[in-house]
C-alpha cells in the first residue's frame, strides 16, 4: 500500500501510522473514539502542512483573550510586539481569533502571521487578517491546536486572559518545568502598570512554591514585564548564542554560534557547578550521532551531565552563554 501511494521517505514511521490504525479496527474502537482520533490525525495533517513551507523561519506565538477591545493598552502591547518580531523577520503565530489574537496578526501583517483557530459553538470566528487567507487552520479540538501553538515556536508572549489563555500559560510551564519541551524565551505582558501577572506570579510564589507543589526558582525562567520593547528582547536575546540541543543518555549537548574561551569556560564551571550532576562543562566536537544525522555539525558546543530537575540552571546556563564577550553582537 504505501509503494502503491509513492511514498518514498519515512516509510516506517508511515507503516506504523496504518498499523495504528488497522489495530483501532481490530480492537473494534467505539464509532466516537474512532472519529476523535480521525478528526486528530487530520488536523495535524493540515497544521503541518500550513507550517511546511516556513520551516527555517522563527516563530513566536502570542497568546492572549479574545475578548480584549481595540481601544485597551494591552490590544496595542501585542500589536506592537508582533510589529517589531516580524521587522526582526519572525512569523507570529496566534490562535487566530479576536482580541489579543487579531491585534498580533495586525502587528506582524498578513504575510508574516500564521493562524490556529478553534471552531467552538459561541464565540471566536477567524479574525479579519488572515480569513480568507492560506495562512490558518481550523481545528476542533483544543489540545491539537495547542500543539501546533507550541511546537513550531521559538519564543512565546502571553498577554492577560481568561481560562484559555491560562491554560496555555500552564502548558507552557508545565512543558518547560518537566522538560518535554527545548528551552525557550516565555514573556508575560502586561499593560503598563499592571498587576495581572504579578498577581499571577504572586500567587506561585506564595501558594504553589509555599506549598512545594512547584520549585521556588520554576518562575526565574520567565519574564514579567509590561514593556514591549523588553518582550522583544528576552525573545531575540534568548537565541543570541545558544542554538539547540540533544541528549545523549545522561549527557547533554549544547549548540553555540560561537566557541567560549577558555576563561569563560572556567567562569561558566565556577558560576553553574551545581548544575553538573558528575563532571564539568566541556568544549566537544560534533559527536558521531550528530555528524551521522547532519544534526548542525557545523557549530561549536559545550558538554555536560546535568543534575535531575535541572531546568531552571539550564536556563540560566543559556543566558550566561547569550552573555559571553565571545557571543555574536
Amino acid at each position: 500500500m504505501i509503494a502503491d501511494c509513492g511514498v518514498g521517505s519515512q516509510r516506517t514511521l508511515v507503516r506504523r501510522i496504518l498499523e495504528t490504525g488497522i489495530g483501532l479496527g481490530q480492537d473494534a474502537t467505539p464509532r466516537r473514539d474512532l472519529k476523535i482520533t480521525a478528526a486528530a490525525v487530520e488536523e495535524m495533517r493540515a497544521a503541518f502542512l500550513l507550517f511546511a513551507p516556513y520551516a527555517g523561519t522563527p516563530k513566536v506565538t502570542i497568546f492572549g483573550s479574545a475578548r480584549t477591545h481595540a481601544h485597551d493598552p494591552l490590544w496595542e502591547n501585542a500589536r506592537a510586539a508582533a510589529e517589531q518580531l516580524a521587522n526582526e523577520g519572525w512569523f507570529v503565530v496566534t490562535g487566530a481569533g479576536p482580541g489579543i489574537m487579531e491585534a498580533a496578526a495586525t502587528g506582524a501583517g498578513p504575510e508574516q502571521s500564521l493562524g490556529v483557530s478553534i471552531r467552538l459553538p459561541f464565540e471566536e470566528a477567524p479574525n479579519a487578517v488572515l480569513t480568507g487567507d492560506n495562512r490558518q487552520v481550523a481545528m476542533k479540538y483544543f489540545f491539537t491546536r495547542k500543539l501546533m501553538l507550541v511546537k513550531e515556536s521559538s519564543g512565546f508572549i502571553c498577554l492577560p486572559g481568561g481560562f484559555g489563555t491560562m491554560d496555555e500559560t500552564f502548558e507552557l510551564l508545565t512543558l518547560q518545568q518537566t522538560g518535554k519541551m527545548e528551552p525557550t524565551p516565555i514573556v508575560l505582558l502586561d499593560r503598563e502598570g499592571g498587576q495581572f501577572w504579578r498577581g499571577f506570579a504572586a500567587f506561585v510564589t506564595e501558594q504553589l512554591a509555599a506549598n512545594g507543589l512547584v520549585a521556588v526558582d520554576d518562575l526565574d525562567r520567565v519574564l514579567v514585564t509590561d514593556s514591549v520593547e523588553a518582550a522583544v528582547a528576552e525573545v531575540t536575546g534568548f537565541w543570541r548564542n545558544y542554538d539547540s540541543l540533544r541528549w545523549f543518555g545522561a549527557e547533554l549537548v549544547l549548540r553555540l554560534r560561537a566557541e567560549p574561551s577558555d576563561e569563560e569556560l572556567a567562569d561558566l564551571n565556577a558560576r553553574f557547578s551545581g548544575l553538573c550532576e558528575t563532571g564539568t562543562i566541556e568544549r566537544t566536537e560534533a559527536l558521531p550521532e550528530e555528524r551521522g544525522d547532519d544534526d548542525r555539525p557545523e557549530l561549536p558546543r559545550i558538554i555536560f551531565t546535568p543534575r535531575r530537575r535541572a531546568v531552571g540552571d539550564l536556563h540560566r546556563l543559556i543566558r550566561a552563554l547569550n552573555e559571553l564577550p565571545s557571543a555574536p553582537r
